[in-house]
């Protein structure tokens, strides 16, 4: 299981005290880019290269690129990954180092990254 969830009373206080322990939980990450007006197309084409090589590292369960079809310029990545030691490795990969270099002047804005936790069960 994902996580456990004990309940302690101490004998010297009214209310429970309440533990809770994670294992090494699966990650997602998800990246909001912003892409200058004209450049979709171009950075579509240089995130294929990324997408590809991601998708075949080991700790890598998935790596897609969606793209908002109201505001064409907002893409977001999602990736979910094995555990910590595989976002590690991913982020010491080449193509991954490559990837932020060449899209740096397609971007409006710094992208939006969060790292989250993914509850469930191994």
């Amino acid at each position: 299981m994902g996580f456990s969830y004990q309940q302690n009373v101490n004998k010297d206080q009214t209310e429970p005290e309440t533990t809770v322990q994670t294992s090494d939980y699966q990650k997602m990450i998800t990246a909001k880019v912003f892409i200058k007006a004209g450049k979709e197309a171009d950075f579509i084409s240089t995130a294929r290269k990324i997408i590809e090589n991601s998708n075949k590292e080991e700790g890598c369960l998935e790596y897609m690129l969606y793209q908002n079809p109201y505001e064409t310029t907002n893409f977001i990545f999602v990736e979910k990954y094995k555990d910590q030691a595989a976002i590690d490795f991913h982020f010491e990969t080449p193509y991954f180092k490559e990837f932020g270099t060449i899209t740096a002047d397609m971007t409006s804005k710094p992208a939006e990254i969060k790292i989250l936790d993914i509850a469930c069960e191994k």
